[in-house]
């Protein structure tokens, strides 16, 4: 007697007594399978001589919903009564249609079972006794077909009847959505697809064709329940979308939470009001002449306008107007050549008591007064961006004074004031650091000048002061937990000496006056080091130094003598401190830091 394959998952050894009781009251199938879930011999005048009291067998298939079920196997409706079944429990499972993280794990609790969580919404499922084309258990089907992209999971619903059924269900299940727009018929496109997901809540689109009002019209129609939405363009697409469409969608949308936008420089101005809405990214930005956020639950705001110098956006009001209906802001994203000090005295008036992050970024006419007022207004920040101002290491020396407790992040790149002594300063007063980007800031001045500037009377004077530059133009950094550190672009450094533990991720990109004999990597969880750019003697340094700390890391593992004491040897795993230093090299192995020159 052959029996039919059938799948199976281990399961824990409780039993829930839920379970059954759910699926005792459980509508009864309108077609069951053909054939004996027993034995696989077909049941027409058909009597299993298998033991029925035998346990069955169970499959925990993860299901479009963070739940568990676990679906008995059985081959009648009239089956003798048994033990409860055993079902096997998962936690973070992957929504159906997202990407993000295809394994699943089986350490949560379970829930209830309804049939709001079933795997098969909409339908009486038994994935042990219902087949599908070829044989194929449709719970193995599923599985495998949920991991498909749409366009694959469009591709197979043509395959036969059973796949179509399955791939509606998947469809019918989906909370997340990520397609790419091709740039014809894409309104017909995304309107096909979205009307498949009555359930979806988060969507995301990649647009290689124009996006306008109708696109919009079209999602808020197709999606009731959207909680976030992100469209990204490419560079041959257009947003067309203006202020007042882009407003009314906001305001329809009651559950949307989240909403990033690209390509907005045909806004013009906008009003958006919402009380769910709390993360708004929007880029692109050109000439708007009127900003009004009523949105009291907004908590993180990123704001990138064009480098245009003729952009007449009045940021001033913008910000006062933000900081003012906007009072549980954490996060602020600004990008703009406009950024004064007048902008942040109009930020720091609002005394936004909750924010954390601050990114005021392309502002040349931030200075050190602009430090003084953010750091005397917000303590306690952990974030602090003011990358292409013109701040000095005064400003440095301030933001280490009020910020010592709490600033972990520290972004500094394109701030031609600033020099490895501010560097090395502020990586000596902020104990909580954990990625400073200094890139751009110490600069060769003999490479910024244009070729065409040559006078006789100045050329002698440059390059003395050239030479006097570089010359002290050294950095040390001892830190016990800084993880990224950026220099591309430094120049200006002849000499650097680093002592971090903790470092994994170094930029040297650029670093063309570096000397190989006067540099010092003392970094051994370094993985990566971006050297393009740099010289040949310098990466063959860099290499050296990295795989020598890696060998001396390796090296550090205990060492016990036998027991006659005559010779000192490696102690087996046996003897070593719960098979501590048999995990630490297999860390090591896995840590094999990377020279990126390209």
């Amino acid at each position: 007697m052959h029996h039919h394959p059938q799948p199976h998952i281990s399961t824990p050894a409780s039993a829930s007594f839920a379970a059954t009781a759910a699926f005792d009251f459980k509508p009864a199938k309108r077609r069951g399978s053909y054939n004996c879930g027993r034995c696989g011999l077909p049941k027409k005048g058909h009597v299993c001589h298998l033991n029925s009291s035998t346990n069955p067998t169970s499959i925990s298939t993860p299901t479009s919903s963070p739940s568990a079920v676990t679906v008995e196997n059985s081959s009648s409706a009239s089956r003798p009564p048994h033990a409860p079944p055993i079902r096997q429990s998962y936690t973070h499972l992957r929504r159906a249609l997202s990407f993000d993280d295809i394994e699943t794990r089986a350490d949560s609790t379970e829930r209830d079972l309804d049939d709001s969580d079933s795997p098969y919404p909409g339908t009486d499922l038994d994935p042990d006794n219902e087949m599908v084309s070829g044989g194929l258990p449709a719970g193995c089907l599923w599985e495998v077909l949920r991991r498909l992209p749409p366009a694959g999971l469009l591709a197979a619903a043509s395959v036969c009847k059973g796949w179509r059924e399955t791939t509606k269900r998947l469809w019918r299940a989906a909370e997340e959505l990520r397609l790419m727009v091709p740039p014809r018929g894409q309104l017909r496109f995304i309107g096909s697809v979205l009307k498949k997901c009555p359930s979806l809540v988060r969507l995301s689109l990649k647009m290689e064709s124009d996006v306008d009002a109708t696109m919009l019209a079209c999602i808020a129609f197709s999606c009731p329940n959207l909680e976030s939405m992100e469209i990204s363009t490419s560079n041959t697409a257009v947003n067309r979308i203006t202020g007042d469409e882009l407003g009314r969608f906001v305001a329809d949308k009651r559950c949307l939470t989240s909403l990033k936008m690209e390509g907005c420089s045909n806004l013009g101005g906008f009003v958006l009001s919402s009380s769910s809405l709390s993360t708004l990214w929007l880029s692109d930005l050109y000439s708007l002449s009127k900003m009004v956020f009523n949105c009291p639950n907004l908590k993180e705001v990123s704001l990138e306008f064009s480098r245009q110098e003729n952009d007449t956006t009045d940021l001033t009001t913008m910000v006062d107007a933000m900081g003012r209906s906007c009072p549980r802001l954490q996060n602020i994203h600004i990008a703009s050549v406009r950024l004064s000090h007048a902008v942040v005295l109009s930020l720091t008036a609002a005394n936004l008591r909750g924010l954390r992050m601050l990114s005021l970024v392309l502002g040349s006419e931030i200075t050190d007064a602009s430090v003084a007022a953010i750091a005397s207004s917000y303590s306690k920040l952990e974030l602090l961006d003011l990358s292409g101002s013109s701040i000095s290491d005064s400003g440095i020396g301030m933001i280490c004074n009020v910020l010592p407790n709490t600033l972990s992040r520290l972004l500094l790149a394109l701030c031609p004031n600033i020099t490895s002594s501010g560097i090395q300063f502020a990586t000596a007063q902020l104990p909580l650091l954990e990625l400073m980007d200094c890139g751009m800031t110490v600069c060769d001045p003999d490479s910024q000048n244009s070729p065409c500037d040559e006078s006789g009377d100045n050329e002698l004077p440059n390059a003395l002061n050239n030479k006097l530059h570089l010359m002290y133009q050294k950095l040390i950094i001892k830190h016990s937990r800084l993880k990224k550190l950026s220099l591309w672009g430094c120049s200006g450094l002849d000499a650097l000496c680093l002592s971090c533990p903790e470092l994994n991720d170094l930029n040297l990109n650029s670093c063309k006056n570096l000397h190989p004999e006067r540099l010092l990597l003392q970094c051994p969880s370094l993985q990566n080091v971006h050297a393009s750019g740099c010289q040949e003697s310098l990466i063959g340094a860099i290499k050296s130094q990295v795989s020598d700390s890696m060998a001396s890391l390796e090296n550090q593992f205990q060492c016990k003598r036998l027991a006659d004491g005559s010779k000192r040897v490696r102690a087996p795993d046996c003897l070593s401190q719960e098979a501590s230093d048999d995990k630490k090299r297999r860390k090591v192995a896995e840590q094999q830091c990377k020279v990126l020159v390209d």
